[in-house]
């Protein structure tokens, strides 16, 4: 089966902000960037199913660029949860919890949050039931660190501190195949 896998555009908040499970706004570049999104995705013709994150900036994206078509929303497909860092500006996060999390992202949680690994166990436990579907072709619409997990889990590149320099683009997705 080939997995699409698109992330959302851009959001509205400010640079420097931690956010992951806040439904943040889009920018107000969202039609432009979508638009770009969709003409990319026309190679693929129609998807079997679709599904989605049930965050908005996903969710706007799907109903833009497959107009009525409702995807299946997924709790798994959320971004990462930054727990009690979320919304703060990086700069601002007053928690000697913060440098140890930067030093091993990839392996400690966010404080009250998620680690590297609960959201990989989310994704892949998502991948392995869509994996005993019998759809030849689905789409999927999440979030940076979803499309991460996707890569690993199809074998894109390797689970270490270098996996974040896969991060798709705003718009951007990924091929996989089940």
């Amino acid at each position: 089966m080939k997995v699409v896998l698109i992330r959302h555009t851009s959001v509205d908040v400010p640079p420097g902000t931690c956010y992951g499970w806040s439904d943040v706004p889009v920018r107000d570049t969202f039609v432009e960037e979508a638009e770009e999104t969709r003409l990319s995705l026309l190679k693929y013709g129609s998807f079997d199913h679709v599904f989605s994150s049930p965050l908005t900036r996903a969710r706007l994206l799907a109903a833009y660029c497959l107009p009525g078509v409702r995807p299946t929303l997924d709790e798994r497909l959320k971004e990462m949860n930054m727990g009690d860092w979320e919304m703060k500006p990086y700069d601002e996060i007053d928690d000697p919890h913060l440098q140890e999390w930067f030093d091993d992202y990839m392996h400690l949680p966010t404080t009250n949050g998620e680690s590297f690994p609960l959201i990989y166990q989310r994704v892949a436990a998502f991948l392995d039931e869509l994996r005993q579907k019998p759809y030849q072709q689905v789409a999927v619409f999440a979030h940076g660190g979803v499309l991460i997990c996707a890569g690993i889990y199809a074998g894109l590149f390797a689970a270490d501190e270098h996996a974040f320099e896969h991060t798709t683009p705003y718009g951007g997705f990924i091929e996989i195949e089940l």
